[in-house]
C-alpha cells in the first residue's frame, strides 16, 4: 500500500518523539536531539510497520534482528560524546538507522553487519538519503575492523557476554566504547574510555538487546 502521508506529518512525529521520549528523559546533547529530528526513522522500518516507526519501542526487522527503541539510540549516541570530527565504528548495522544518526554527528562512520541482506538494504537506504560518509561492511562485528582502527568511538548495538578485547584494542586514546554486556535476558550498558594504556569502565544502566553473534560474542 502506498504511503500518502506527508513529510510534514512525519516531521511532526519526529518532533514529538524527541520531546516526549528523549528530552523529557534527560537526553540533553543538542546535536543528538537535532539528528534524531532529522533522520526519517520510518524509512528504516519494514513497510508494514511504518505506522509504528516513532513508537517508544524497538521493532522487528526479520531474522531475530530489531531496530532499537528511539530513546536507546539517542542515549547510546549521547554517551559517545561526539563533537563532529570523529571516526566511528558501529557493530550491528541492522536497518542502518543508528548509522544514519552517527553520520550526521561524526566525520566518518564504518558499520559492520553479519547478515548480508540487511547490510545491502541498509547500504541502499543510506545511499538514497545522500550519506557519503558511511561505509557498510559485511563481517563479524565482534572482531571490529582492524584495517580502519583506531576509532574515536565504537558503538555496539547487540548484547555481548563480555567486552570483546578486539574492540577495546581498536579504541583511540581518549576514545569511548559503548556496549551492552551481560546474559541474553538482560545486559548492562557499559562505557569504556581509553586513557593511554588505562581503561575506565562505567556501567550506566540496564538494557535488552539481541545477541552479538561472532567469534568474541555469542555462538550462533
Amino acid at each position: 500500500m502506498p504511503d500518502n502521508r506527508t513529510s510534514d506529518y512525519y516531521q511532526s512525529l519526529r518532533d514529538s518523539m524527541v520531546e516526549e521520549q528523549m528530552a523529557s528523559r534527560g537526553i540533553s546533547d543538542k546535536r543528538v536531539l537535532e539528528a534524531m529530528r532529522r533522520v526519517p526513522r520510518h524509512l528504516f522500518v519494514p513497510g508494514d510497520r511504518r505506522g509504528k516507526a516513532y513508537d517508544d519501542a524497538p521493532l522487528p526487522l526479520g531474522e531475530g534482528q530489531t531496530i532499537s527503541q528511539p530513546y536507546m539510540v539517542a542515549w547510546m549516541t549521547e554517551l559517545l560524546g561526539l563533537e563532529g570530527d570523529e571516526k566511528v565504528l558501529e557493530v550491528g548495522t541492522g536497518s542502518g538507522y543508528q548509522a544514519a544518526i552517527l553520520g550526521l554527528l561524526a566525520r566518518k562512520v564504518y558499520s559492520i553487519e553479519r547478515i548480508e541482506w540487511l547490510a545491502e538494504q541498509a547500504r541502499r537506504r543510506l545511499d538514497e538519503l545522500g550519506f557519503k560518509n558511511i561505509e557498510v561492511v559485511v563481517g563479524d562485528g565482534s572482531k571490529g575492523l582492524k584495517k580502519q582502527a583506531p576509532f574515536d568511538a565504537i558503538i555496539v548495538t547487540a548484547g555481548s557476554p563480555g567486552v570483546p578485547q578486539a574492540l577495546v584494542e581498536q579504541l583511540a586514546d581518549g576514545g569511548r566504547l559503548v556496549i551492552p554486556v551481560g546474559p541474553s535476558t538482560m545486559q548492562m550498558l557499559t562505557v569504556i574510555t581509553r586513557h593511554g594504556a588505562e581503561y575506565e569502565t562505567d556501567e550506566v544502566g540496564s538494557c535488552v538487546f539481541v545477541p552479538l553473534v561472532g567469534t568474541y560474542g555469542w555462538k550462533q
